[in-house]
């Protein structure tokens, strides 16, 4: 009754569970119908372990960790350190434990703590909103050689906006394509807010397509460090391309042979590949304008179809509808739930 009074005043009820002494557990149990309504919890006293540490040996690691050459390392560099001199306190675990324990497992020296970074999160109501880009590697005519493919792709119609290839990797050639992008899609960023979002390499945190981004008007994005999933649309692309059937597996002979079959399948998926992510449009009829005419006639085909033989549907026709609004990286929305329970959307 009084944890059921504290959560309609609107308190959790682990930390009512808590403030009365009992788990979360113990009250599901309680208020089970084939449980009896007594208490059934175990006054037994247990006798203590006879491997727990004694008062005097828990404080002996608690004064080495905290002597000034151990004040700046964690226990799994202080206890080979006491081995090396013979002494043995606990192991390595129990160390840990009774740092917990005593509130006093936290970051230790002069170097910052581990921080999480939030995810980049944009997105695209119409094309040229958001670009992203990345580099790949193509084989090369010998084992060990590789060419440099740079590619930027629109977020909002998944078109290959611009693409080059180079023997190497640098943030000068990376400027050079965004410029060409810029100059290809004839843009005037005055009042057309862009966003360029890549993973963090160094030719994307380069200074020279800093500075050409700034001057451009263009905001860069990357993702979080060692995290790849972060850019999946670039990824996806490569995937793409490294499938195709007449991809060239055992190497290109010259980069000459590369740019001229990078070329040929720039223009087979802007123009001809049916992208599942745009409900099988190509990737230029979206970035054109044209993915409401071509839906909508699919819709009637259907309806029509329909129409003439309608004992061969079950339900409603084939949903020819696309998102409006194209995320990359969208947050995870906690909303609440009946009962106190959240659904992560």
């Amino acid at each position: 009754m009084l944890i059921k009074k504290a959560v309609d005043s609107g308190a959790r009820e682990a930390a009512a569970c808590k403030e009365l002494g009992i788990t979360q557990r113990t009250l599901q149990r309680w208020r089970s119908k084939p449980s009896p309504l007594e208490d059934q919890r175990k006054h037994a006293k247990r006798p203590v372990p006879i491997n727990k540490l004694s008062v005097a040996e828990r404080q002996a690691v608690i004064e080495t960790v905290n002597k000034p050459k151990f004040k700046s390392l964690p226990p799994s560099q202080i206890v080979p350190r006491l081995a090396d001199q013979g002494i043995y306190l606990a192991s390595e675990s129990t160390f840990y434990r009774v740092l917990k324990e005593n509130n006093m497992q936290h970051h230790r020296g002069r170097a910052k703590s581990p921080c999480s970074k939030p995810i980049s999160t944009h997105y695209a109501t119409g094309p040229n909103q958001v670009w992203m880009w990345d580099i790949t590697w193509l084989p090369g005519p010998a084992r060990g050689i590789y060419f440099y493919l740079y590619l930027i792709l629109d977020l909002f119609s998944r078109k290959i906006i611009a693409w080059e290839i180079w023997p190497e990797e640098s943030s000068q050639n990376a400027s050079i394509l965004v410029r060409r992008a810029i100059m290809s899609e004839q843009r005037t960023l005055v009042n057309e807010p862009l966003v360029l979002h890549s993973d963090n390499g160094s030719p994307m945190k380069g200074a020279s397509l800093l500075e050409t981004l700034y001057q451009l008007g263009i905001t860069p994005s990357r993702s979080r460090p060692r995290v790849s999933n972060d850019n999946p649309y670039a990824e996806s692309v490569f995937r793409t391309c490294k499938y195709r059937p007449n991809y060239p597996v055992k190497g290109f002979a010259s980069l000459t042979d590369a740019r001229q079959w990078v070329l040929s399948f720039s223009r087979w998926y802007n123009q001809e590949h049916r992208h599942s992510g745009l409900n099988f449009l190509t990737p230029n009829q979206r970035h054109n304008g044209l993915s409401t005419q071509i839906l909508e006639h699919r819709r009637q085909v259907y309806e029509a179809a329909k129409l003439r033989h309608p004992e061969r549907w079950s339900g409603p026709i084939r949903d020819w509808s696309l998102e409006e609004i194209v995320w990359l990286n969208p947050e995870r929305v906690i909303e609440p739930a009946s009962k106190g329970e959240c659904i992560e959307k």
